[in-house]
């Protein structure tokens, strides 16, 4: 069957699917719960087919609309994209892009890096979608993505910022409390933290040996972020980047001779993308700045012009 694409039906089918709820996707979309359900049933009888089930919990897919997820998400992504392109003006600096990273890195590194590229242009807007998952750029979920590994697929540009060093780190309260280790057996006194489950995070740990491994771990997540919290805290020892826990006075390192990992970071963005003025300004500060920022901490004593 041969149907016109609306995506406001289409939206909205979203917005139901995620939310199981015809009036929580209505608020989401600042429309009437009416028009919510008109949606739906109209998308219904163009496809042909119930797309959700009513039951006690509220509204469920239909298998045959799970199907249809995917394709709605990508068409999602994809006029998201076309927004920030058609509200983007021709010259540099105005417009809005959408950057991926870790959580660490946009929490703890971005801000300080763009810092002085919003300031200097007013018509720009930064949106930051944070994950440790890697962004598909392909699928247009970003702009511009700042990684720890390459990509491998051919339509994308991947320019080389640098070694990221990484180390152990605790607060200078935890090392008075609990006193410093001399060597990387005194660790297994500590309250060590670090991973959960995450097997390329606790692949790091196979520098200490048979010795010390995930077992010791007192606290253990996933979450980068909940790491260096707690470090912060006191609670112990940890791994972070070490850029990060220079600008943090009361951090100090941990065995800094002999433990020490590094990861190489990426900034990639679309080749087909590259030659866009505002995306070039975003791509060029950031080359600039990031390779300091992420070894040392500090910016660069003259960020990039912009």
């Amino acid at each position: 069957m041969s149907m016109g694409i609306d995506w406001a039906l289409w939206r909205s089918f979203l917005l139901v699917a995620d939310t199981g709820s015809l009036s929580a996707a209505a608020r989401a979309l600042g429309l009437t719960q009416p028009t919510v359900g008109r949606h739906i049933d109209t998308l219904e009888a163009l496809v042909g087919q119930t797309l959700f089930l009513r039951t006690p919990q509220g509204l469920s897919l239909t298998e045959a609309a799970a199907l249809l997820v995917p394709e709605a998400r990508a068409m999602q992504l994809t006029a998201e994209s076309l927004g920030r392109r058609a509200s983007s003006a021709p010259e540099a600096g105005v417009g809005t892009l959408r950057i991926a990273a870790s959580h660490v890195v946009g929490a703890e590194v971005l801000p300080v890096a763009l810092a002085p590229l919003l300031a200097e242009n007013r018509g720009l807007s930064i949106e930051l979608a944070l994950s440790n998952d890697s962004a598909d750029l392909l699928r247009r979920e970003a702009d511009l993505a700042i990684r720890m590994v390459r990509p491998s697929q051919g339509s994308l540009v991947a320019r080389r910022l640098g070694p990221v060093p990484i180390g152990l780190f605790a607060h200078q309260a935890y090392l008075a409390r609990a006193g410093r280790p001399a060597t990387s057996e005194d660790l297994t006194g500590h309250v060590l933290i670090g991973p959960d489950a995450d097997p390329s995070a606790l692949a790091g740990f196979d520098v200490f040996g048979a010795a010390l491994g995930p077992r010791h771990l007192r606290l253990r997540t996933d979450s980068e972020a909940a790491q260096i919290a707690s470090i912060r805290a006191g609670l112990g020892i940890g791994p972070m980047q070490s850029g990060v826990a220079a600008r943090d006075p009361m951090l100090e390192p941990v065995l800094p001779g002999a433990v020490n990992w590094t990861l190489d970071a990426w900034l990639v963005l679309h080749d087909d993308l590259r030659r866009l003025p505002m995306l070039r300004l975003l791509a060029d500060h950031l080359s600039a700045v990031l390779p300091v920022l992420l070894r040392s901490g500090q910016m660069p004593a003259q960020p990039a012009a912009t």
